[in-house]
């Protein structure tokens, strides 16, 4: 029986609703845009939306300095607006999640405007002052070569205060119990509205006890638990999906030992080591760090990811690891970003190589863990490096080949299309994706389906077989289902041997789901399976009924 954990089986599609569609001509994508391509979502087949920042905001960081929790940004439409929205999913079978944005706000926040007019008043210990400068206040920057500090002096108070980010985004003060209370406030109101989840911006250091103390802060994880138990009370099925950049051995405590605080976390450590694997043929340390997110609780589940919103950070990888994947994918300083980072698409980072995007994408479907897509990947979209900052990976959608590739009618819009050239909106867009029957739109939507009839993924423990290092082999088992995944990254013809560690008369034979091949067991109990260069299987073990459960690894 497949349990009732949605998010488990489901696959998420993330979008800014500023760059997906515009309905009304001022340039600037909207919810009505986004009803308008909600049936192509579910054709699409994902199970969940997650929308970036649509609050009122300054738009000076792309929503995510926000200026009222309540709201809907006039450019984007109103509450009504989102209402329909978020009643339209519902009526489809789609879940709706949203950012949920509390390690900081805008400085045109109300709460931030009456501290520093009225520093007396209860709003000025929502925020971390400071009377002089702190020591080191370059430690702890997160757009280093754009952010210069993380201390700020007001000159109407006449103190600094503290911000991890952008000077406009001052940090709110999570010690302060008004505070908390504020955040539990806001969840609640827009679990009222239809969302069935939050994507928690920045959570290590929203559970930062001390704001001030950057080099070691002490988390204050109750307040996962406590946004988790008025999510769950408010509306059962409610999800929480952390951004943090951890260790996998650091997860188990956001999680919660008995799965009681977070229930998704994006896997930062195996997106890194994946880039790694796609651009050496390595996948090495991709194992070690699939092998490391085995620790996660039963009800809990990692976020798989390729791209995001922001640059691919490679921050953590070893130096020699971080050399090769820069060398591969971001040779060019204007590639580059935070000294971190790659500021590119997934597509053109492949070199266009359909064969390398089916690859990554095959791969992201079947890691342990939900899949999350980035808007435009189903298509391929690449990126505008002429545009600064992630700018560049933020163009909009292109759904034709029509002006601004069918995104806007105005002049003028938010960000330009990519126009001309591979990538261009002439060239590669949905309309034309759709009629072509190889196309990677096409594709896209087979694998998915093929995704959500493998429930093992989603349910079964995994195992990680021997294989050369260029092959990645991940088998997985739950109750009577048995699947193995095969992936090539080298670009040349491999022959492997694959022993599914299990009694070799319980599994007679296998069968590619994608192209009904079938392989049967050799008689030292392995499998003879050839790869073609940058391929993969997606195999099922037939012959299961007479399985013991414990003659799986």
């Amino acid at each position: 029986m497949i349990s009732d954990l949605w998010y488990k089986h489901g696959l998420i599609y993330n979008f800014s609703l500023s760059g997906f569609l515009d309905t009304d001509g001022d340039g600037i994508g909207d919810l009505e845009g986004a009803l308008q391509r909600i049936d192509y979502l579910q054709g699409l087949g994902v199970t969940s939306i997650w929308l970036a920042p649509f609050q009122p905001s300054p738009m000076r960081d792309h929503g995510y300095d926000i200026c009222d929790y309540y709201g809907v940004d006039p450019r984007y439409g109103s509450l009504g607006d989102f209402v329909e929205f978020s009643r339209a999913c519902k009526q489809r079978g789609l879940r709706l999640i949203m950012d949920l944005v509390v390690n900081h706000c805008s400085d045109q926040h109300p709460w931030f405007r009456k501290a520093i007019e009225d520093p007396s008043s209860e709003y000025f210990d929502y925020f971390i002052w400071a009377d002089e400068e702190p020591e080191k206040p370059k430690e702890g920057v997160i757009f280093p070569g754009v952010q210069e500090t993380t201390w700020t002096y007001n000159e109407q108070v006449g103190k600094y205060y503290f911000h991890r980010f952008y000077e406009f985004q001052p940090d709110l003060n999570m010690a302060n119990p008004k505070v908390q209370r504020e955040v539990l406030k806001i969840v609640g109101f827009w679990l009222e509205l239809g969302i069935s989840g939050f994507r928690i911006d920045a959570v290590p250091f929203l559970i930062a006890q001390e704001g001030i103390n950057v080099e070691d802060p002490e988390p204050a994880y109750a307040l996962l638990r406590n946004i988790r138990a008025l999510a769950q009370w408010r509306k059962g099925d409610a999800v929480l999906l952390a951004e943090a950049n951890i260790p996998a051995e650091k997860a188990v405590k956001y999680f919660g030992e008995d799965g009681e605080r977070l229930h998704m976390i994006l896997n930062f450590p195996v997106n890194q080591t994946l880039f790694y694997a796609l651009a050496t043929g390595d996948t090495l340390p991709l194992r070690e760090k699939l092998e490391a997110s085995k620790c996660v609780p039963f009800s809990a589940q990692w976020a798989n990811f390729l791209r995001n919103h922001d640059e691919l950070d490679i921050g953590r990888l070893p130096k020699e690891q971080k050399e090769a994947v820069f060398s591969a994918f971001g040779p060019e300083e204007e590639m580059q970003i935070y000294g971190r980072g790659i500021r590119r698409r997934l597509s053109p980072m492949l070199g266009g190589d359909c064969r390398r995007v089916k690859l990554a994408n095959s791969l992201l479907m079947t890691l342990p863990g939900t899949p999350v897509i980035r808007y435009g990947d189903e298509i391929g979209m690449g990126e505008d490096l002429s545009l600064p900052e992630r700018e560049s990976v933020r163009t909009p959608m292109q759904w034709s080949e029509g002006p601004n590739g069918g995104f806007t009618s105005s002049d003028n819009p938010i960000r330009p299309p990519i126009d001309g050239g591979p990538y261009g909106f002439q060239l590669l867009n949905v309309a034309q994706q759709r009629t072509e029957g190889d196309s990677l739109l096409n594709w896209m939507e087979r694998v998915i389906r093929m995704r959500k009839e493998m429930p093992e993924i989603g349910e079964g423990e995994y195992r990680i077989l021997d294989t050369p290092a260029s092959i990645l082999a991940l088998r997985y088992q739950w109750e009577d289902h048995l699947s193995l995944f095969l992936h090539n990254f080298e670009n040349r013809r491999r022959e492997v041997f694959i022993d599914l560690d299990v009694h070799s008369k319980s599994v007679s034979h296998m069968t590619c789901v994608l192209n009904h091949q079938r392989y049967d067991v050799r008689a030292d109990g392995t499998y003879r399976i050839i790869v073609e260069p940058y391929g993969y299987h997606w195999l099922r073990a037939g012959g299961l009924e007479a399985l013991p459960k414990e003659s799986i690894g």
